[in-house]
């Protein structure tokens, strides 16, 4: 099984003049700990859990992976994920299509329906009922396809409409560009998946074998074999005493090899907060390692932390 990181704050408390040299910081760390994947929020404001305000730090999606393909090498670069009322689709195609050339074949588009109501108010982007966003959605995804197909014609949508779908340089990634679909919901968005998706992002819940029963339901209606898409799950560890955001290594790959039982790919961390590099080096010493070794659907028994 493979780990990436889901990195949520930006808040280090020595001010925003500092903030470059932390997050450089933590980027190469991730990536020397072994981590497969960095995947950002695509937010403008920071989103209400756990009592964080708005007001708090938080950096564009698509300038932070312009700056970590910079100063890395082999990690996967892609947002979790970008809300498609963001980014005009012709945009953001171009805009993830030059991450890919500049990173020599990185990135991924990680996509979703958008819901934080509130930074969409806040800066003036149009935020349509939840019916029509999915409706957008979908062109979205017909329009990076066939912008990632060479074709270039016209784009005719009820939302969208594209007079060329001109897009060079052309992605590195053959036939395309990875498509990442983030959410859980069984009628619209696993069957986007199913139709359009490389893999998709589901939360850790009870409901999760559900969710990806109903996955393998709708990837049977299109034809297409459940195991073309890449499973990943958006994991949380609980962060341990203030000042102390453990993680236990034995609890942490116990949790892992569960998942790998329910056929999980990636499991994208969130870590403990604050982020401190000796958390990015706990993993790349004692649970990525193990992690690696972990068969999906138990094809190998359970490894223990050295």
């Amino acid at each position: 099984m493979q780990i990436g990181l889901h990195p949520t704050r930006f808040n280090w408390s020595d001010g925003d003049a500092h903030i470059g040299r932390h997050v450089a910081e933590t980027i190469r760390r991730t990536e020397e700990a072994g981590f497969a994947g960095y995947w950002p929020m695509d937010h403008f404001f920071q989103i209400p859990i756990g009592g964080r305000p708005a007001e708090e730090p938080m950096l564009e999606g698509y300038e932070l992976l312009a700056f970590a393909a910079g100063i890395t090498e082999r990690m996967q670069l892609g947002l979790l994920v970008t809300g498609v009322t963001y980014r005009h689709p012709g945009l953001l195609v171009k805009t993830v299509t030059t991450l890919d050339v500049l990173s020599n074949g990185r990135a991924w588009l990680g996509i979703g329906a958008a819901w934080h109501e509130r930074e969409h108010a806040g800066l003036g982007v149009p935020f349509p009922g939840l019916a029509e966003r999915f409706e957008r959605l979908e062109e979205t995804l017909q329009i990076a396809l066939q912008m990632w197909s060479g074709e270039v014609s016209t784009y005719q949508g009820q939302h969208y409409q594209l007079a060329e779908t001109l897009n060079q340089p052309m992605a590195l990634r053959k036939p395309h560009l990875p498509i990442m679909i983030g959410g859980g919901g069984e009628r619209k968005t696993l069957r986007l998946v199913a139709r359009f998706a490389d893999a998709c992002n589901l939360f850790v819940t009870p409901e999760l074998p559900h969710k990806l029963e109903v996955l393998r339901a709708h990837c049977d209606e299109v034809g297409r074999p459940y195991e073309a898409i890449e499973k990943t799950v958006t994991l949380r560890f609980p962060d341990d005493l203030p000042g102390n955001p453990a993680v236990d290594p034995v609890q942490a790959l116990e949790q892992l090899a569960q998942l790998a039982e329910l056929g999980i790919d990636q499991a994208i961390i969130v870590p403990p907060e604050p982020l401190l590099l000796e958390t990015l080096d706990l993993f790349g010493e004692r649970i990525i390692p193990a992690a690696l070794k972990i068969a999906v659907r138990g094809r190998a028994e359970q490894p223990q932390p050295q």
